[in-house]
């Protein structure tokens, strides 16, 4: 099996809106690190479920940051679940390339006339 594409992982995740997030909170946590001099941190976290006896797994992917502020600190915590395949080349959101063409020309089921 090769490795997963990580930056393919991450954009599949929850349809692109979970690497969107993750930006969104890399950028205010460095903000207030700078703004306030104070630490920061973000962290994902991935589980992994087998989804029933098939060879797609339910990825659980958590984003959780603490960005500081003036008088403390302001942290949010995200959880949600998308399923992915299994694949030869790792992780993937669909088992076979979408845009492939379902019939071989020599396979489909009307074979074209000569003219």
């Amino acid at each position: 099996m090769k490795p997963t594409d990580t930056s393919e992982f991450i954009n599949s995740l929850n349809a692109g809106v979970f690497a969107q997030q993750v930006g969104r909170a890399l950028s205010d946590v460095a903000a207030g690190v700078v703004e306030h001099s104070k630490l920061g941190q973000v962290t994902l976290t991935f589980k992994l479920k087998q989804i029933g006896q098939s060879n797609q797994v339910a990825v659980s992917h958590t984003l959780d940051y603490v960005q500081p502020t003036k008088r403390g600190k302001k942290r949010e915590d995200t959880t949600l679940d998308t399923p992915l395949y299994v694949t030869a080349n790792g992780l993937e959101l669909f088992q076979t390339n979408p845009t492939d063409q379902l019939f071989k020309p020599e396979q489909a089921p009307v074979v074209a006339r000569e003219v």
